[in-house]
């Protein structure tokens, strides 16, 4: 008999209305929502780009040639409408496999829309129509506005109902157990993805033990596998690795999986790799991974320098008037300098004065040492954070909050020795208890903001915080950058672990 039991849930009407259906009904229920709301935005920026170009009355186009043809632009408003929809239908835009998380569902709207465009462009100037210019630089960037906007919406929706347990796969571990743990932990923490472990079957073990801190139910007989899945409802099966798994165990696995409503995804060894790194390709009935090396210098480098100069020459210039007033206030509110300046460690280990606005009183260093000993939730091992800081002015405590003391390090980054984006600097003594692979974070300038800043700040444990900047280090790239920036506005406003 089988002995493994579905998880509880933490509401289980909702998990039994949902969850509990296969992926397909809900991925198919949830991709007619986003549907309906493309084509609203899609009728909504053709209808008010020909109002804005032609106001109210009919407006008509001429083809050219011998036989000239006289087309309303309703007529084109209309095949444009439902030419875009096609096309968002043909990029699979809705695939839920790409909905929830990952820039790939953004990409391929922003594809769709720009290739939708160059065909109509071709279209125009084989058929000699002559399109007016202003319709459709109005009604190509409002569209995708609207479709963007509608898909972030859509996308907070869906997380919330995710970070529930709801709107997930629903999936079952098949692999060794500390592939299995492994697994079952990475998907925890981004529960936004879509994947809800269930359950885990690891052959040969016969303990019984639950994984993930008593979450996860374990059976150890692969035979009862499909018992398994009926019993735990999962309509995905994850497979971790094991010795116990060899690849024709695997294909025969696949094979007995119901088509369409039953998923196989293998889990490869190697972590922490982003998406544009990872290239598939079938080698005599092999599916090989190809994983590039990461790249520091070359194009990418000049891209991310240039981006850099210009990005925080501009924010200079625009947050002069906010940078002389916190100046001003900084300097009136408690005795010593405007600026406090510390010599941190950035790209290649060498050192540089870092700036920021002071929000400490003058002999906060000397202070820390009575402070490393007292009880504190916040920081971690390594960095020392305390979120009712004593040395902390009562300026101080309000730039800190929305990180506008950090806003002289644009400085930093227009001389060249931070980036906006990148791991965060760390200090000299943070350095001398680095373990040998976190050195890798000094192969990239040190940022004012960067996935720590974004995923928690003084809230992550050291081992998270490593993670996150490691990963950055491994996968970065401009439209990561400016994904992180965007981020960094939403976590600023949160305030969350801003001590």
């Amino acid at each position: 008999m089988v002995t493994i039991a579905p998880d509880p849930a933490p509401d289980a009407t909702s998990l039994s209305r949902v969850s509990g259906r296969s992926v397909h009904n809900w991925a198919r229920s949830y991709a007619r929502r986003l549907a309906l709301t493309d084509f609203v935005a899609i009728g909504l920026a053709v209808a008010l780009a020909q109002v804005v170009s032609f106001g109210f009355e009919s407006a008509d186009v001429s083809t050219g040639g011998p036989d000239k043809l006289s087309l309303s632009y309703m007529i084109i408003s209309i095949v444009l409408g439902l030419a875009w929809m096609a096309m968002l239908l043909l990029y699979a835009t809705r695939d839920r496999r790409i909905v929830g998380a990952g820039a790939t569902e953004y990409k391929r709207i922003i594809d769709a829309t720009v290739h939708l465009f160059g065909g109509v462009a071709i279209v125009a100037f084989l058929g000699k129509v002559d399109l007016a210019r202003g319709y459709i630089i109005l009604s190509l960037p409002l569209g995708l506005i609207l479709i963007l906007g509608t898909r972030w919406f859509w996308r907070q929706w869906l997380s919330r109902q995710r970070s529930r347990g709801l709107y997930s796969s629903r999936v079952l571990l098949v692999g060794s157990r500390a592939s299995a743990t492994a697994v079952a932990r990475d998907l925890a923490r981004a529960p936004q993805a879509g994947y809800v472990v269930v359950g885990a079957c690891v052959p040969g073990d016969s303990t019984k033990e639950f994984l993930a801190g008593g979450a996860v139910p374990v059976s150890g007989d692969l035979d009862e596998l499909h018992e398994i899945l009926a019993e735990v409802r999962a309509d995905t099966v994850v497979v971790t690795g094991s010795d116990e798994l060899p690849p024709e165990r695997i294909r025969e696995l696949s094979w007995s999986l119901e088509p369409g409503r039953q998923h196989l995804v293998l889990a490869p060894s190697l972590t922490d790799i982003g998406g544009p790194r990872i290239h598939m390709r079938p080698v005599a009935g092999l599916p090989l991974v190809h994983v590039e090396t990461p790249r520091y210098e070359g194009f990418k480098h000049f891209s991310k320098r240039a981006f850099d100069l210009g990005a925080s020459g501009l924010l200079i210039f625009l947050s002069s008037p906010l940078l002389a007033a916190i100046a001003i206030w900084v300097r009136l509110s408690s005795p010593g300098p405007v600026l406090f300046r510390q010599e941190r460690v950035g790209r290649g280990g060498e050192r540089f004065t870092m700036l920021k606005f002071r929000s400490m009183v003058v002999d906060a260093e000397q202070l820390l040492a009575d402070l490393q000993g007292s009880d504190r939730a916040e920081g971690n091992i390594v960095m020392f954070k305390m979120k009712n800081d004593p040395r902390v002015t009562p300026a101080g405590l309000f730039l800190r909050r929305f990180s506008l003391d950090e806003l002289p390090q644009l400085f930093n980054v227009f001389a060249g020795s931070m980036s906006l984006v990148g791991p965060r600097p760390p200090l000299d003594r943070e350095v001398a208890v680095y373990s040998e692979h976190v050195h890798r974070r000094f192969l990239v300038k040190p940022g004012i903001t960067g996935p720590w800043q974004v995923s928690g700040r003084s809230n992550l444990s050291w081992e998270d915080t490593v993670r996150l900047d490691l990963y950055y280090v491994e996968n970065w790239s401009i439209t990561g950058d400016l994904l992180i920036l965007w981020r960094t506005a939403r976590a600023v406003l949160a305030r969350d672990g801003a001590y």
